[in-house]
């Protein structure tokens, strides 16, 4: 339900100001009120939902400022993650991550989006883990979780499943060769496309059904 609700906020559905009735989202998922509240709470702390007391919640306004401060933060966080991990990682680790991203190439072949997302998710965890720094770690998956419903927007603006396996490739190989300088600058410029492919949907600029692939529908919740 959080992934229903902050994709559809995220991509233009619900408006900045709309007003989010839990009972009305109750209703539509067919659950009870609590969940509704506890999804709500989840995205006020992403920023995408504004909780006021005694009236209903509304979509908050995201704007290009706020989103771009939180992945210049992500572009450092990733590229640091990036680089210990070409100069930390251990043999296995690195054989896995060469072998998933591999695989990972006829998902963008099929065009299999969701997929691929998933996909996307866990190429990133192995980079975090593979920093061996837990406290790094923590700050990495926290900050990702705020940009997780901007960071899948990307996928629907078409060529972008490919370009995003080619910039995994350059982190891959420098990862491999363990290069952790053009390891970190990969990363860098990888989460930097990725604001820019994703500032598309912030502040309201995606207008419902405005050639997004898939835009008559909730996405699937995972």
């Amino acid at each position: 339900m959080v992934r229903a609700i902050g994709d559809r906020i995220v991509t233009g559905f619900l408006r900045p100001g709309e007003k989010l009735d839990e009972g009305s989202l109750a209703a539509r998922f067919e659950v009870s009120r609590t969940p509704v509240r506890e999804a709500l709470g989840q995205l006020s702390a992403i920023g995408l939902v504004e909780r006021r007391p005694n009236r209903s919640a509304i979509v908050a306004v995201v704007t290009q400022e706020h989103l771009a401060s939180m992945f210049e933060s992500m572009a450092e966080l990733e590229a640091i993650c990036a680089r210990f991990s070409a100069e930390r990682m251990t043999g296995g680790e690195r054989r896995s991550l060469e072998i998933e991203h591999r695989t990972s190439a006829r998902l963008v072949q099929l065009g299999a989006e969701e997929d691929y997302e998933y996909f996307n998710t866990e190429f990133h965890t192995r980079l975090y883990r593979g920093a061996h720094n837990t406290h790094i770690y923590d700050l990495t998956v926290m900050t990702r979780s705020r940009l997780a419903p901007f960071r899948r927007a990307q996928f629907m603006l078409p060529g972008r499943l490919a370009k995003s396996w080619q910039e995994h490739d350059v982190i891959v190989t420098a990862i491999m060769r363990a290069d952790a300088a053009a390891a970190g600058k990969a990363a860098r410029d990888h989460v930097s496309i990725v604001s820019e492919a994703s500032s598309v949907f912030a502040a309201g600029t995606a207008r419902p059904g405005a050639d997004l692939p898939g835009s008559g529908t909730f996405m699937h919740d995972h």
